[in-house]
């Protein structure tokens, strides 16, 4: 596995809608192997494959839950319910985070690294880390829909000894 480069706002690639993946080759494959890599080494909670420039339909998500790593090709949201606001960051724009108005519980449908169909319900931050990602595939940024942005400032914290 590699870590590839994270793609940054106002790259053009961030605003285009991604290709859906026809076959799953060794290429995929790898390609959803580094993009997990890259996510951890960036300590993400999720990453799209047009943030490591290429317009594919790629999500990897793990929102530390009971589902582990996802690897997805092709995902689409094909149920949502419930409401829930609250703070998204990107690895694209870093620095800048902001409140983003969601779907509580969403089901998303699409194919593992096998090419296999998989179905994967989840709520709180797994159905955000959905809803971000797969905002990604179609070219939109959650700058586009949040209802406020704000810079993040890191505080340093020193110690004396």
């Amino acid at each position: 596995m590699a870590i590839r480069m994270i793609v940054l706002e106002p790259d053009d690639v961030l605003h285009k809608r991604a290709k859906e993946v026809a076959v799953v080759t060794s290429n995929v494959k790898k390609l959803l192997d580094d993009m997990a890599h890259t996510m951890y080494d960036a300590e993400g909670v999720g990453l799209a494959a047009p943030q490591v420039g290429i317009l594919k339909r790629l999500i990897v998500i793990d929102a530390d839950d009971e589902n582990g790593l996802i690897k997805m090709i092709n995902p689409e949201i094909i149920h949502s319910e419930g409401e829930q606001l609250g703070p998204e960051g990107c690895l694209s724009i870093p620095g800048i985070n902001g409140d983003v108005r969601r779907a509580e519980t969403v089901t998303v449908r699409g194919l593992n690294r096998d090419g296999e169909e998989i179905t994967i319900t989840g709520s709180g931050l797994l159905a955000r880390a959905f809803q971000h990602e797969i905002d990604h595939l179609n070219g939109v940024l959650f700058t586009d829909i949040a209802e406020k942005v704000y810079e993040m400032k890191l505080d340093r914290i020193e110690t004396e000894e």
